[in-house]
């Protein structure tokens, strides 16, 4: 039997952590081990970890974010498969046999699956992410500059042998962040992706409420470009130093876009909304009406939704845009 190690990255997560490591315990997949790699914490993180004894492998670092985190869990992994889980997710029971299922069916560089988004309390939502599966190949759209559909860190199982072909990635105090990224599109250059079309694990959104315009953990959607842009050039560095791979200057995402698209619509005048629609949208509309992702009827549904943020109403304006960019937001009171 293969073996998997779940590798959980964790910084002052003490609230949740446990629940994580439970979740990565309870496998059903018997050749499952548990790696916890904590970077740095300065809460009650390293007694939880303490507490769990020999069912885990504990690697205790200084503080250098997550890319180090990354860096470091690939340098103690001994496995043939890893699954890099956030300390604030969780895994079923059935994950890493399901997972493990779809490798031994085709040699695949990644698996990923959905996740259930949970409310800070672990409640469901009833939201699951992504929206969208990704084409096998992935390799060949990225080297156009598009990136694939994919979930968040923890809905991604990866050939270990597939990972280091491009890790580790430069520690630097800019890039200290963002690692999965690197994990999510650079396994692509490497190798085939498979997705299994329903859920595994659970996302835990504990900083965005129905009413929030943004949709993540980090970023708020008024620096998430310039962070992805940062990440871009450091994966078009490594891809062209590690892999000989030439990735374009520009990349093209809607979730990119769509953050421009908050920052700029958001609560802004009429006046302001009509300007840049007619001025700065170019990339939006492209990321839209060129994606080879989606399907006509998602295309046309997305232009008509940011089209009502010219009407002369900002309450619905405003809707409009946080349906767009947060899922919860389309489930109303159901995400508390």
């Amino acid at each position: 039997m293969k073996s998997v190690t779940i590798a959980i990255c964790n910084y002052n997560y003490e609230q949740f952590l446990a629940d994580a490591i439970d979740s990565a315990l309870a496998q059903d997949y018997p050749a499952t081990r548990v790696l916890v790699v904590d970077d740095g914490s300065t809460d009650r993180s390293r007694e939880i970890i303490a507490s769990y004894g020999s069912r885990i492998r504990a690697v205790l670092k200084p503080n250098a974010g997550q890319v180090s985190a990354y860096n470091r869990a690939l340098d103690e992994i001994d496995t043939e498969y890893v699954i890099l889980l956030d300390a604030d997710d969780l895994l079923y029971p059935a994950a890493v046999t399901e997972v493990m299922r779809r490798f031994d069916s085709a040699d695949y560089a990644k698996v990923q699956f959905r996740l259930d988004v949970i409310s800070r309390d672990g409640a469901a939502t009833g939201v699951t992410v992504p929206h969208s599966d990704a084409p096998a190949d992935c390799g060949s759209l990225l080297r156009q500059g598009w990136l694939y559909p994919s979930p968040p860190a923890s809905g991604n199982a990866y050939k270990t042998s597939a990972l280091r072909r491009f890790f580790p990635i430069p520690e630097t105090s800019e890039g200290r962040y963002g690692a999965d990224f690197f994990a999510i599109y650079g396994v692509a250059l490497v190798g085939q992706v498979a997705s299994i079309s329903h859920a595994l694990g659970a996302y835990r959104v504990h900083k965005s409420a129905p009413k929030d315009v943004s949709f993540a953990n980090s970023e708020k959607n008024t620096k998430a470009p310039k962070a992805y842009m940062a990440r871009w050039g450091a994966l078009r560095f490594v891809a062209r130093e590690r892999l000989r791979i030439d990735l374009p200057e520009a990349f093209h995402d809607f979730s990119h876009e769509k953050a421009i698209f908050c920052s700029e619509v958001y609560g802004a005048p009429l006046i302001e909304r009509w300007r840049w629609f007619a001025f700065e949208s170019r990339d939006y509309l492209h990321s839209i009406v060129a994606n080879p992702f989606w399907g006509l009827a998602k295309k046309l549904a997305t232009i008509g939704l940011s089209c009502l943020c010219l009407i002369p109403y900002a309450p619905l304006s405003d809707y409009v845009v946080r349906f767009i960019s947060n899922p919860l937001a389309r489930r109303g009171s159901a995400a508390h």
